[in-house]
């Protein structure tokens, strides 16, 4: 089986409490992550989030589901979360990015 990569329609930008910010546009940038180099290995956001990530690549879940699975995974880890908002002009000729911040610890 060959798995395909789905690109997410916004990108998403996550910052570790101890590292860089990465940039992650894809379901399968988002898998790799969770399952290779998450700092927490326990979490039902975690596991929510690559079994939504694996739901995508087999076809069965839209991408977006999965990406805001992801993005509850990195709140549940105290992630910072920054949202690429994207909304067009009424004149349709360019494309206004506005790049929103979230910064909110998970209870």
């Amino acid at each position: 089986m060959t798995i395909r990569d789905r690109p997410w329609t916004k990108s998403l930008h996550v910052r570790p409490y101890e590292g860089l910010e990465r940039s992650f546009c894809s379901i399968y940038d988002a898998l790799d992550y969770l399952e290779n180099e998450w700092p927490f290995r326990e979490g039902k956001y975690h596991l929510r989030a690559i079994t939504a990530c694996r739901g995508v690549l087999n076809g069965l879940i839209k991408a977006e589901v999965a990406r805001e699975a992801f993005i509850a995974a990195c709140l549940e880890a105290s992630m910072n979360v920054a949202l690429d908002t994207a909304r067009e002009a009424d004149n349709s000729e360019t494309e206004l990015t506005q790049n929103r911040r979230i910064n909110l610890r998970y209870p």
